[in-house]
């Protein structure tokens, strides 16, 4: 499938959640994308689809052209302190069948798109040190490493590092305390 197939679209539960629970349960069992342990039932999305309507946070889809989710990508609260309002922790996940055509570039793309139209700053990625292919994504588009945390996390029995990517934008124009 090429890229120019694929049509970007905001995501919502009833029609998508499934198939993004299909992708994050995919990544848990099989990677190290996602530091846990046990699939996620089918009832956790409702809380997931909840938080990110309640803050205004982007659930941005990539579809083919039959409508099937093949990715999506999301930003949540970086830190729970007034502060960080201007910073995001974004994450990407594609289907497992559909990485490597450029469906993960697209997707972070539109939600830099996103975060500069809503006066963002910082994007902040949370990478599996290990994973080179979301590393390099991020360069790709523009991300500096900006530190890596290491051992914190500890799967398939062995330690992993926690390395973190940041996306500096000259958003917003006029920042306010408060």
């Amino acid at each position: 499938m090429t890229n120019n197939a694929v049509r970007l679209l905001d995501c919502n539960e009833g029609e998508h959640a499934a198939a993004i629970l299909a992708i994050l349960n995919e990544a848990i069992v099989n990677s190290t994308a996602l530091y846990d342990y046990v699939p996620r039932p089918p009832e956790a999305m409702a809380a997931w689809f909840a938080t990110k309507r309640a803050n205004g946070f982007p659930v941005v889809g990539a579809v083919d052209p039959s409508g099937r989710l093949l990715g999506f990508a999301s930003w949540g609260t970086f830190r729970a302190f007034p502060a960080y309002k201007y910073t995001v922790e974004h994450s990407v996940y594609v289907h497992h069948a559909h990485r490597g055509q450029g469906l993960g570039k697209t997707l972070i793309a539109e939600l830099i798109r996103r975060a500069r139209a809503a006066d963002l700053h910082a994007l902040v990625g949370c990478i599996d040190a290990s994973n080179a292919g979301s590393i390099a994504l991020h360069q790709r588009l523009g991300f500096t490493h900006s530190g890596t945390l290491e051992q914190v996390g500890f799967k398939f029995g062995r330690w992993l590092d926690a390395a973190f990517y940041q996306l500096l934008l000259a958003t917003p124009a006029r920042p306010v305390d408060g």
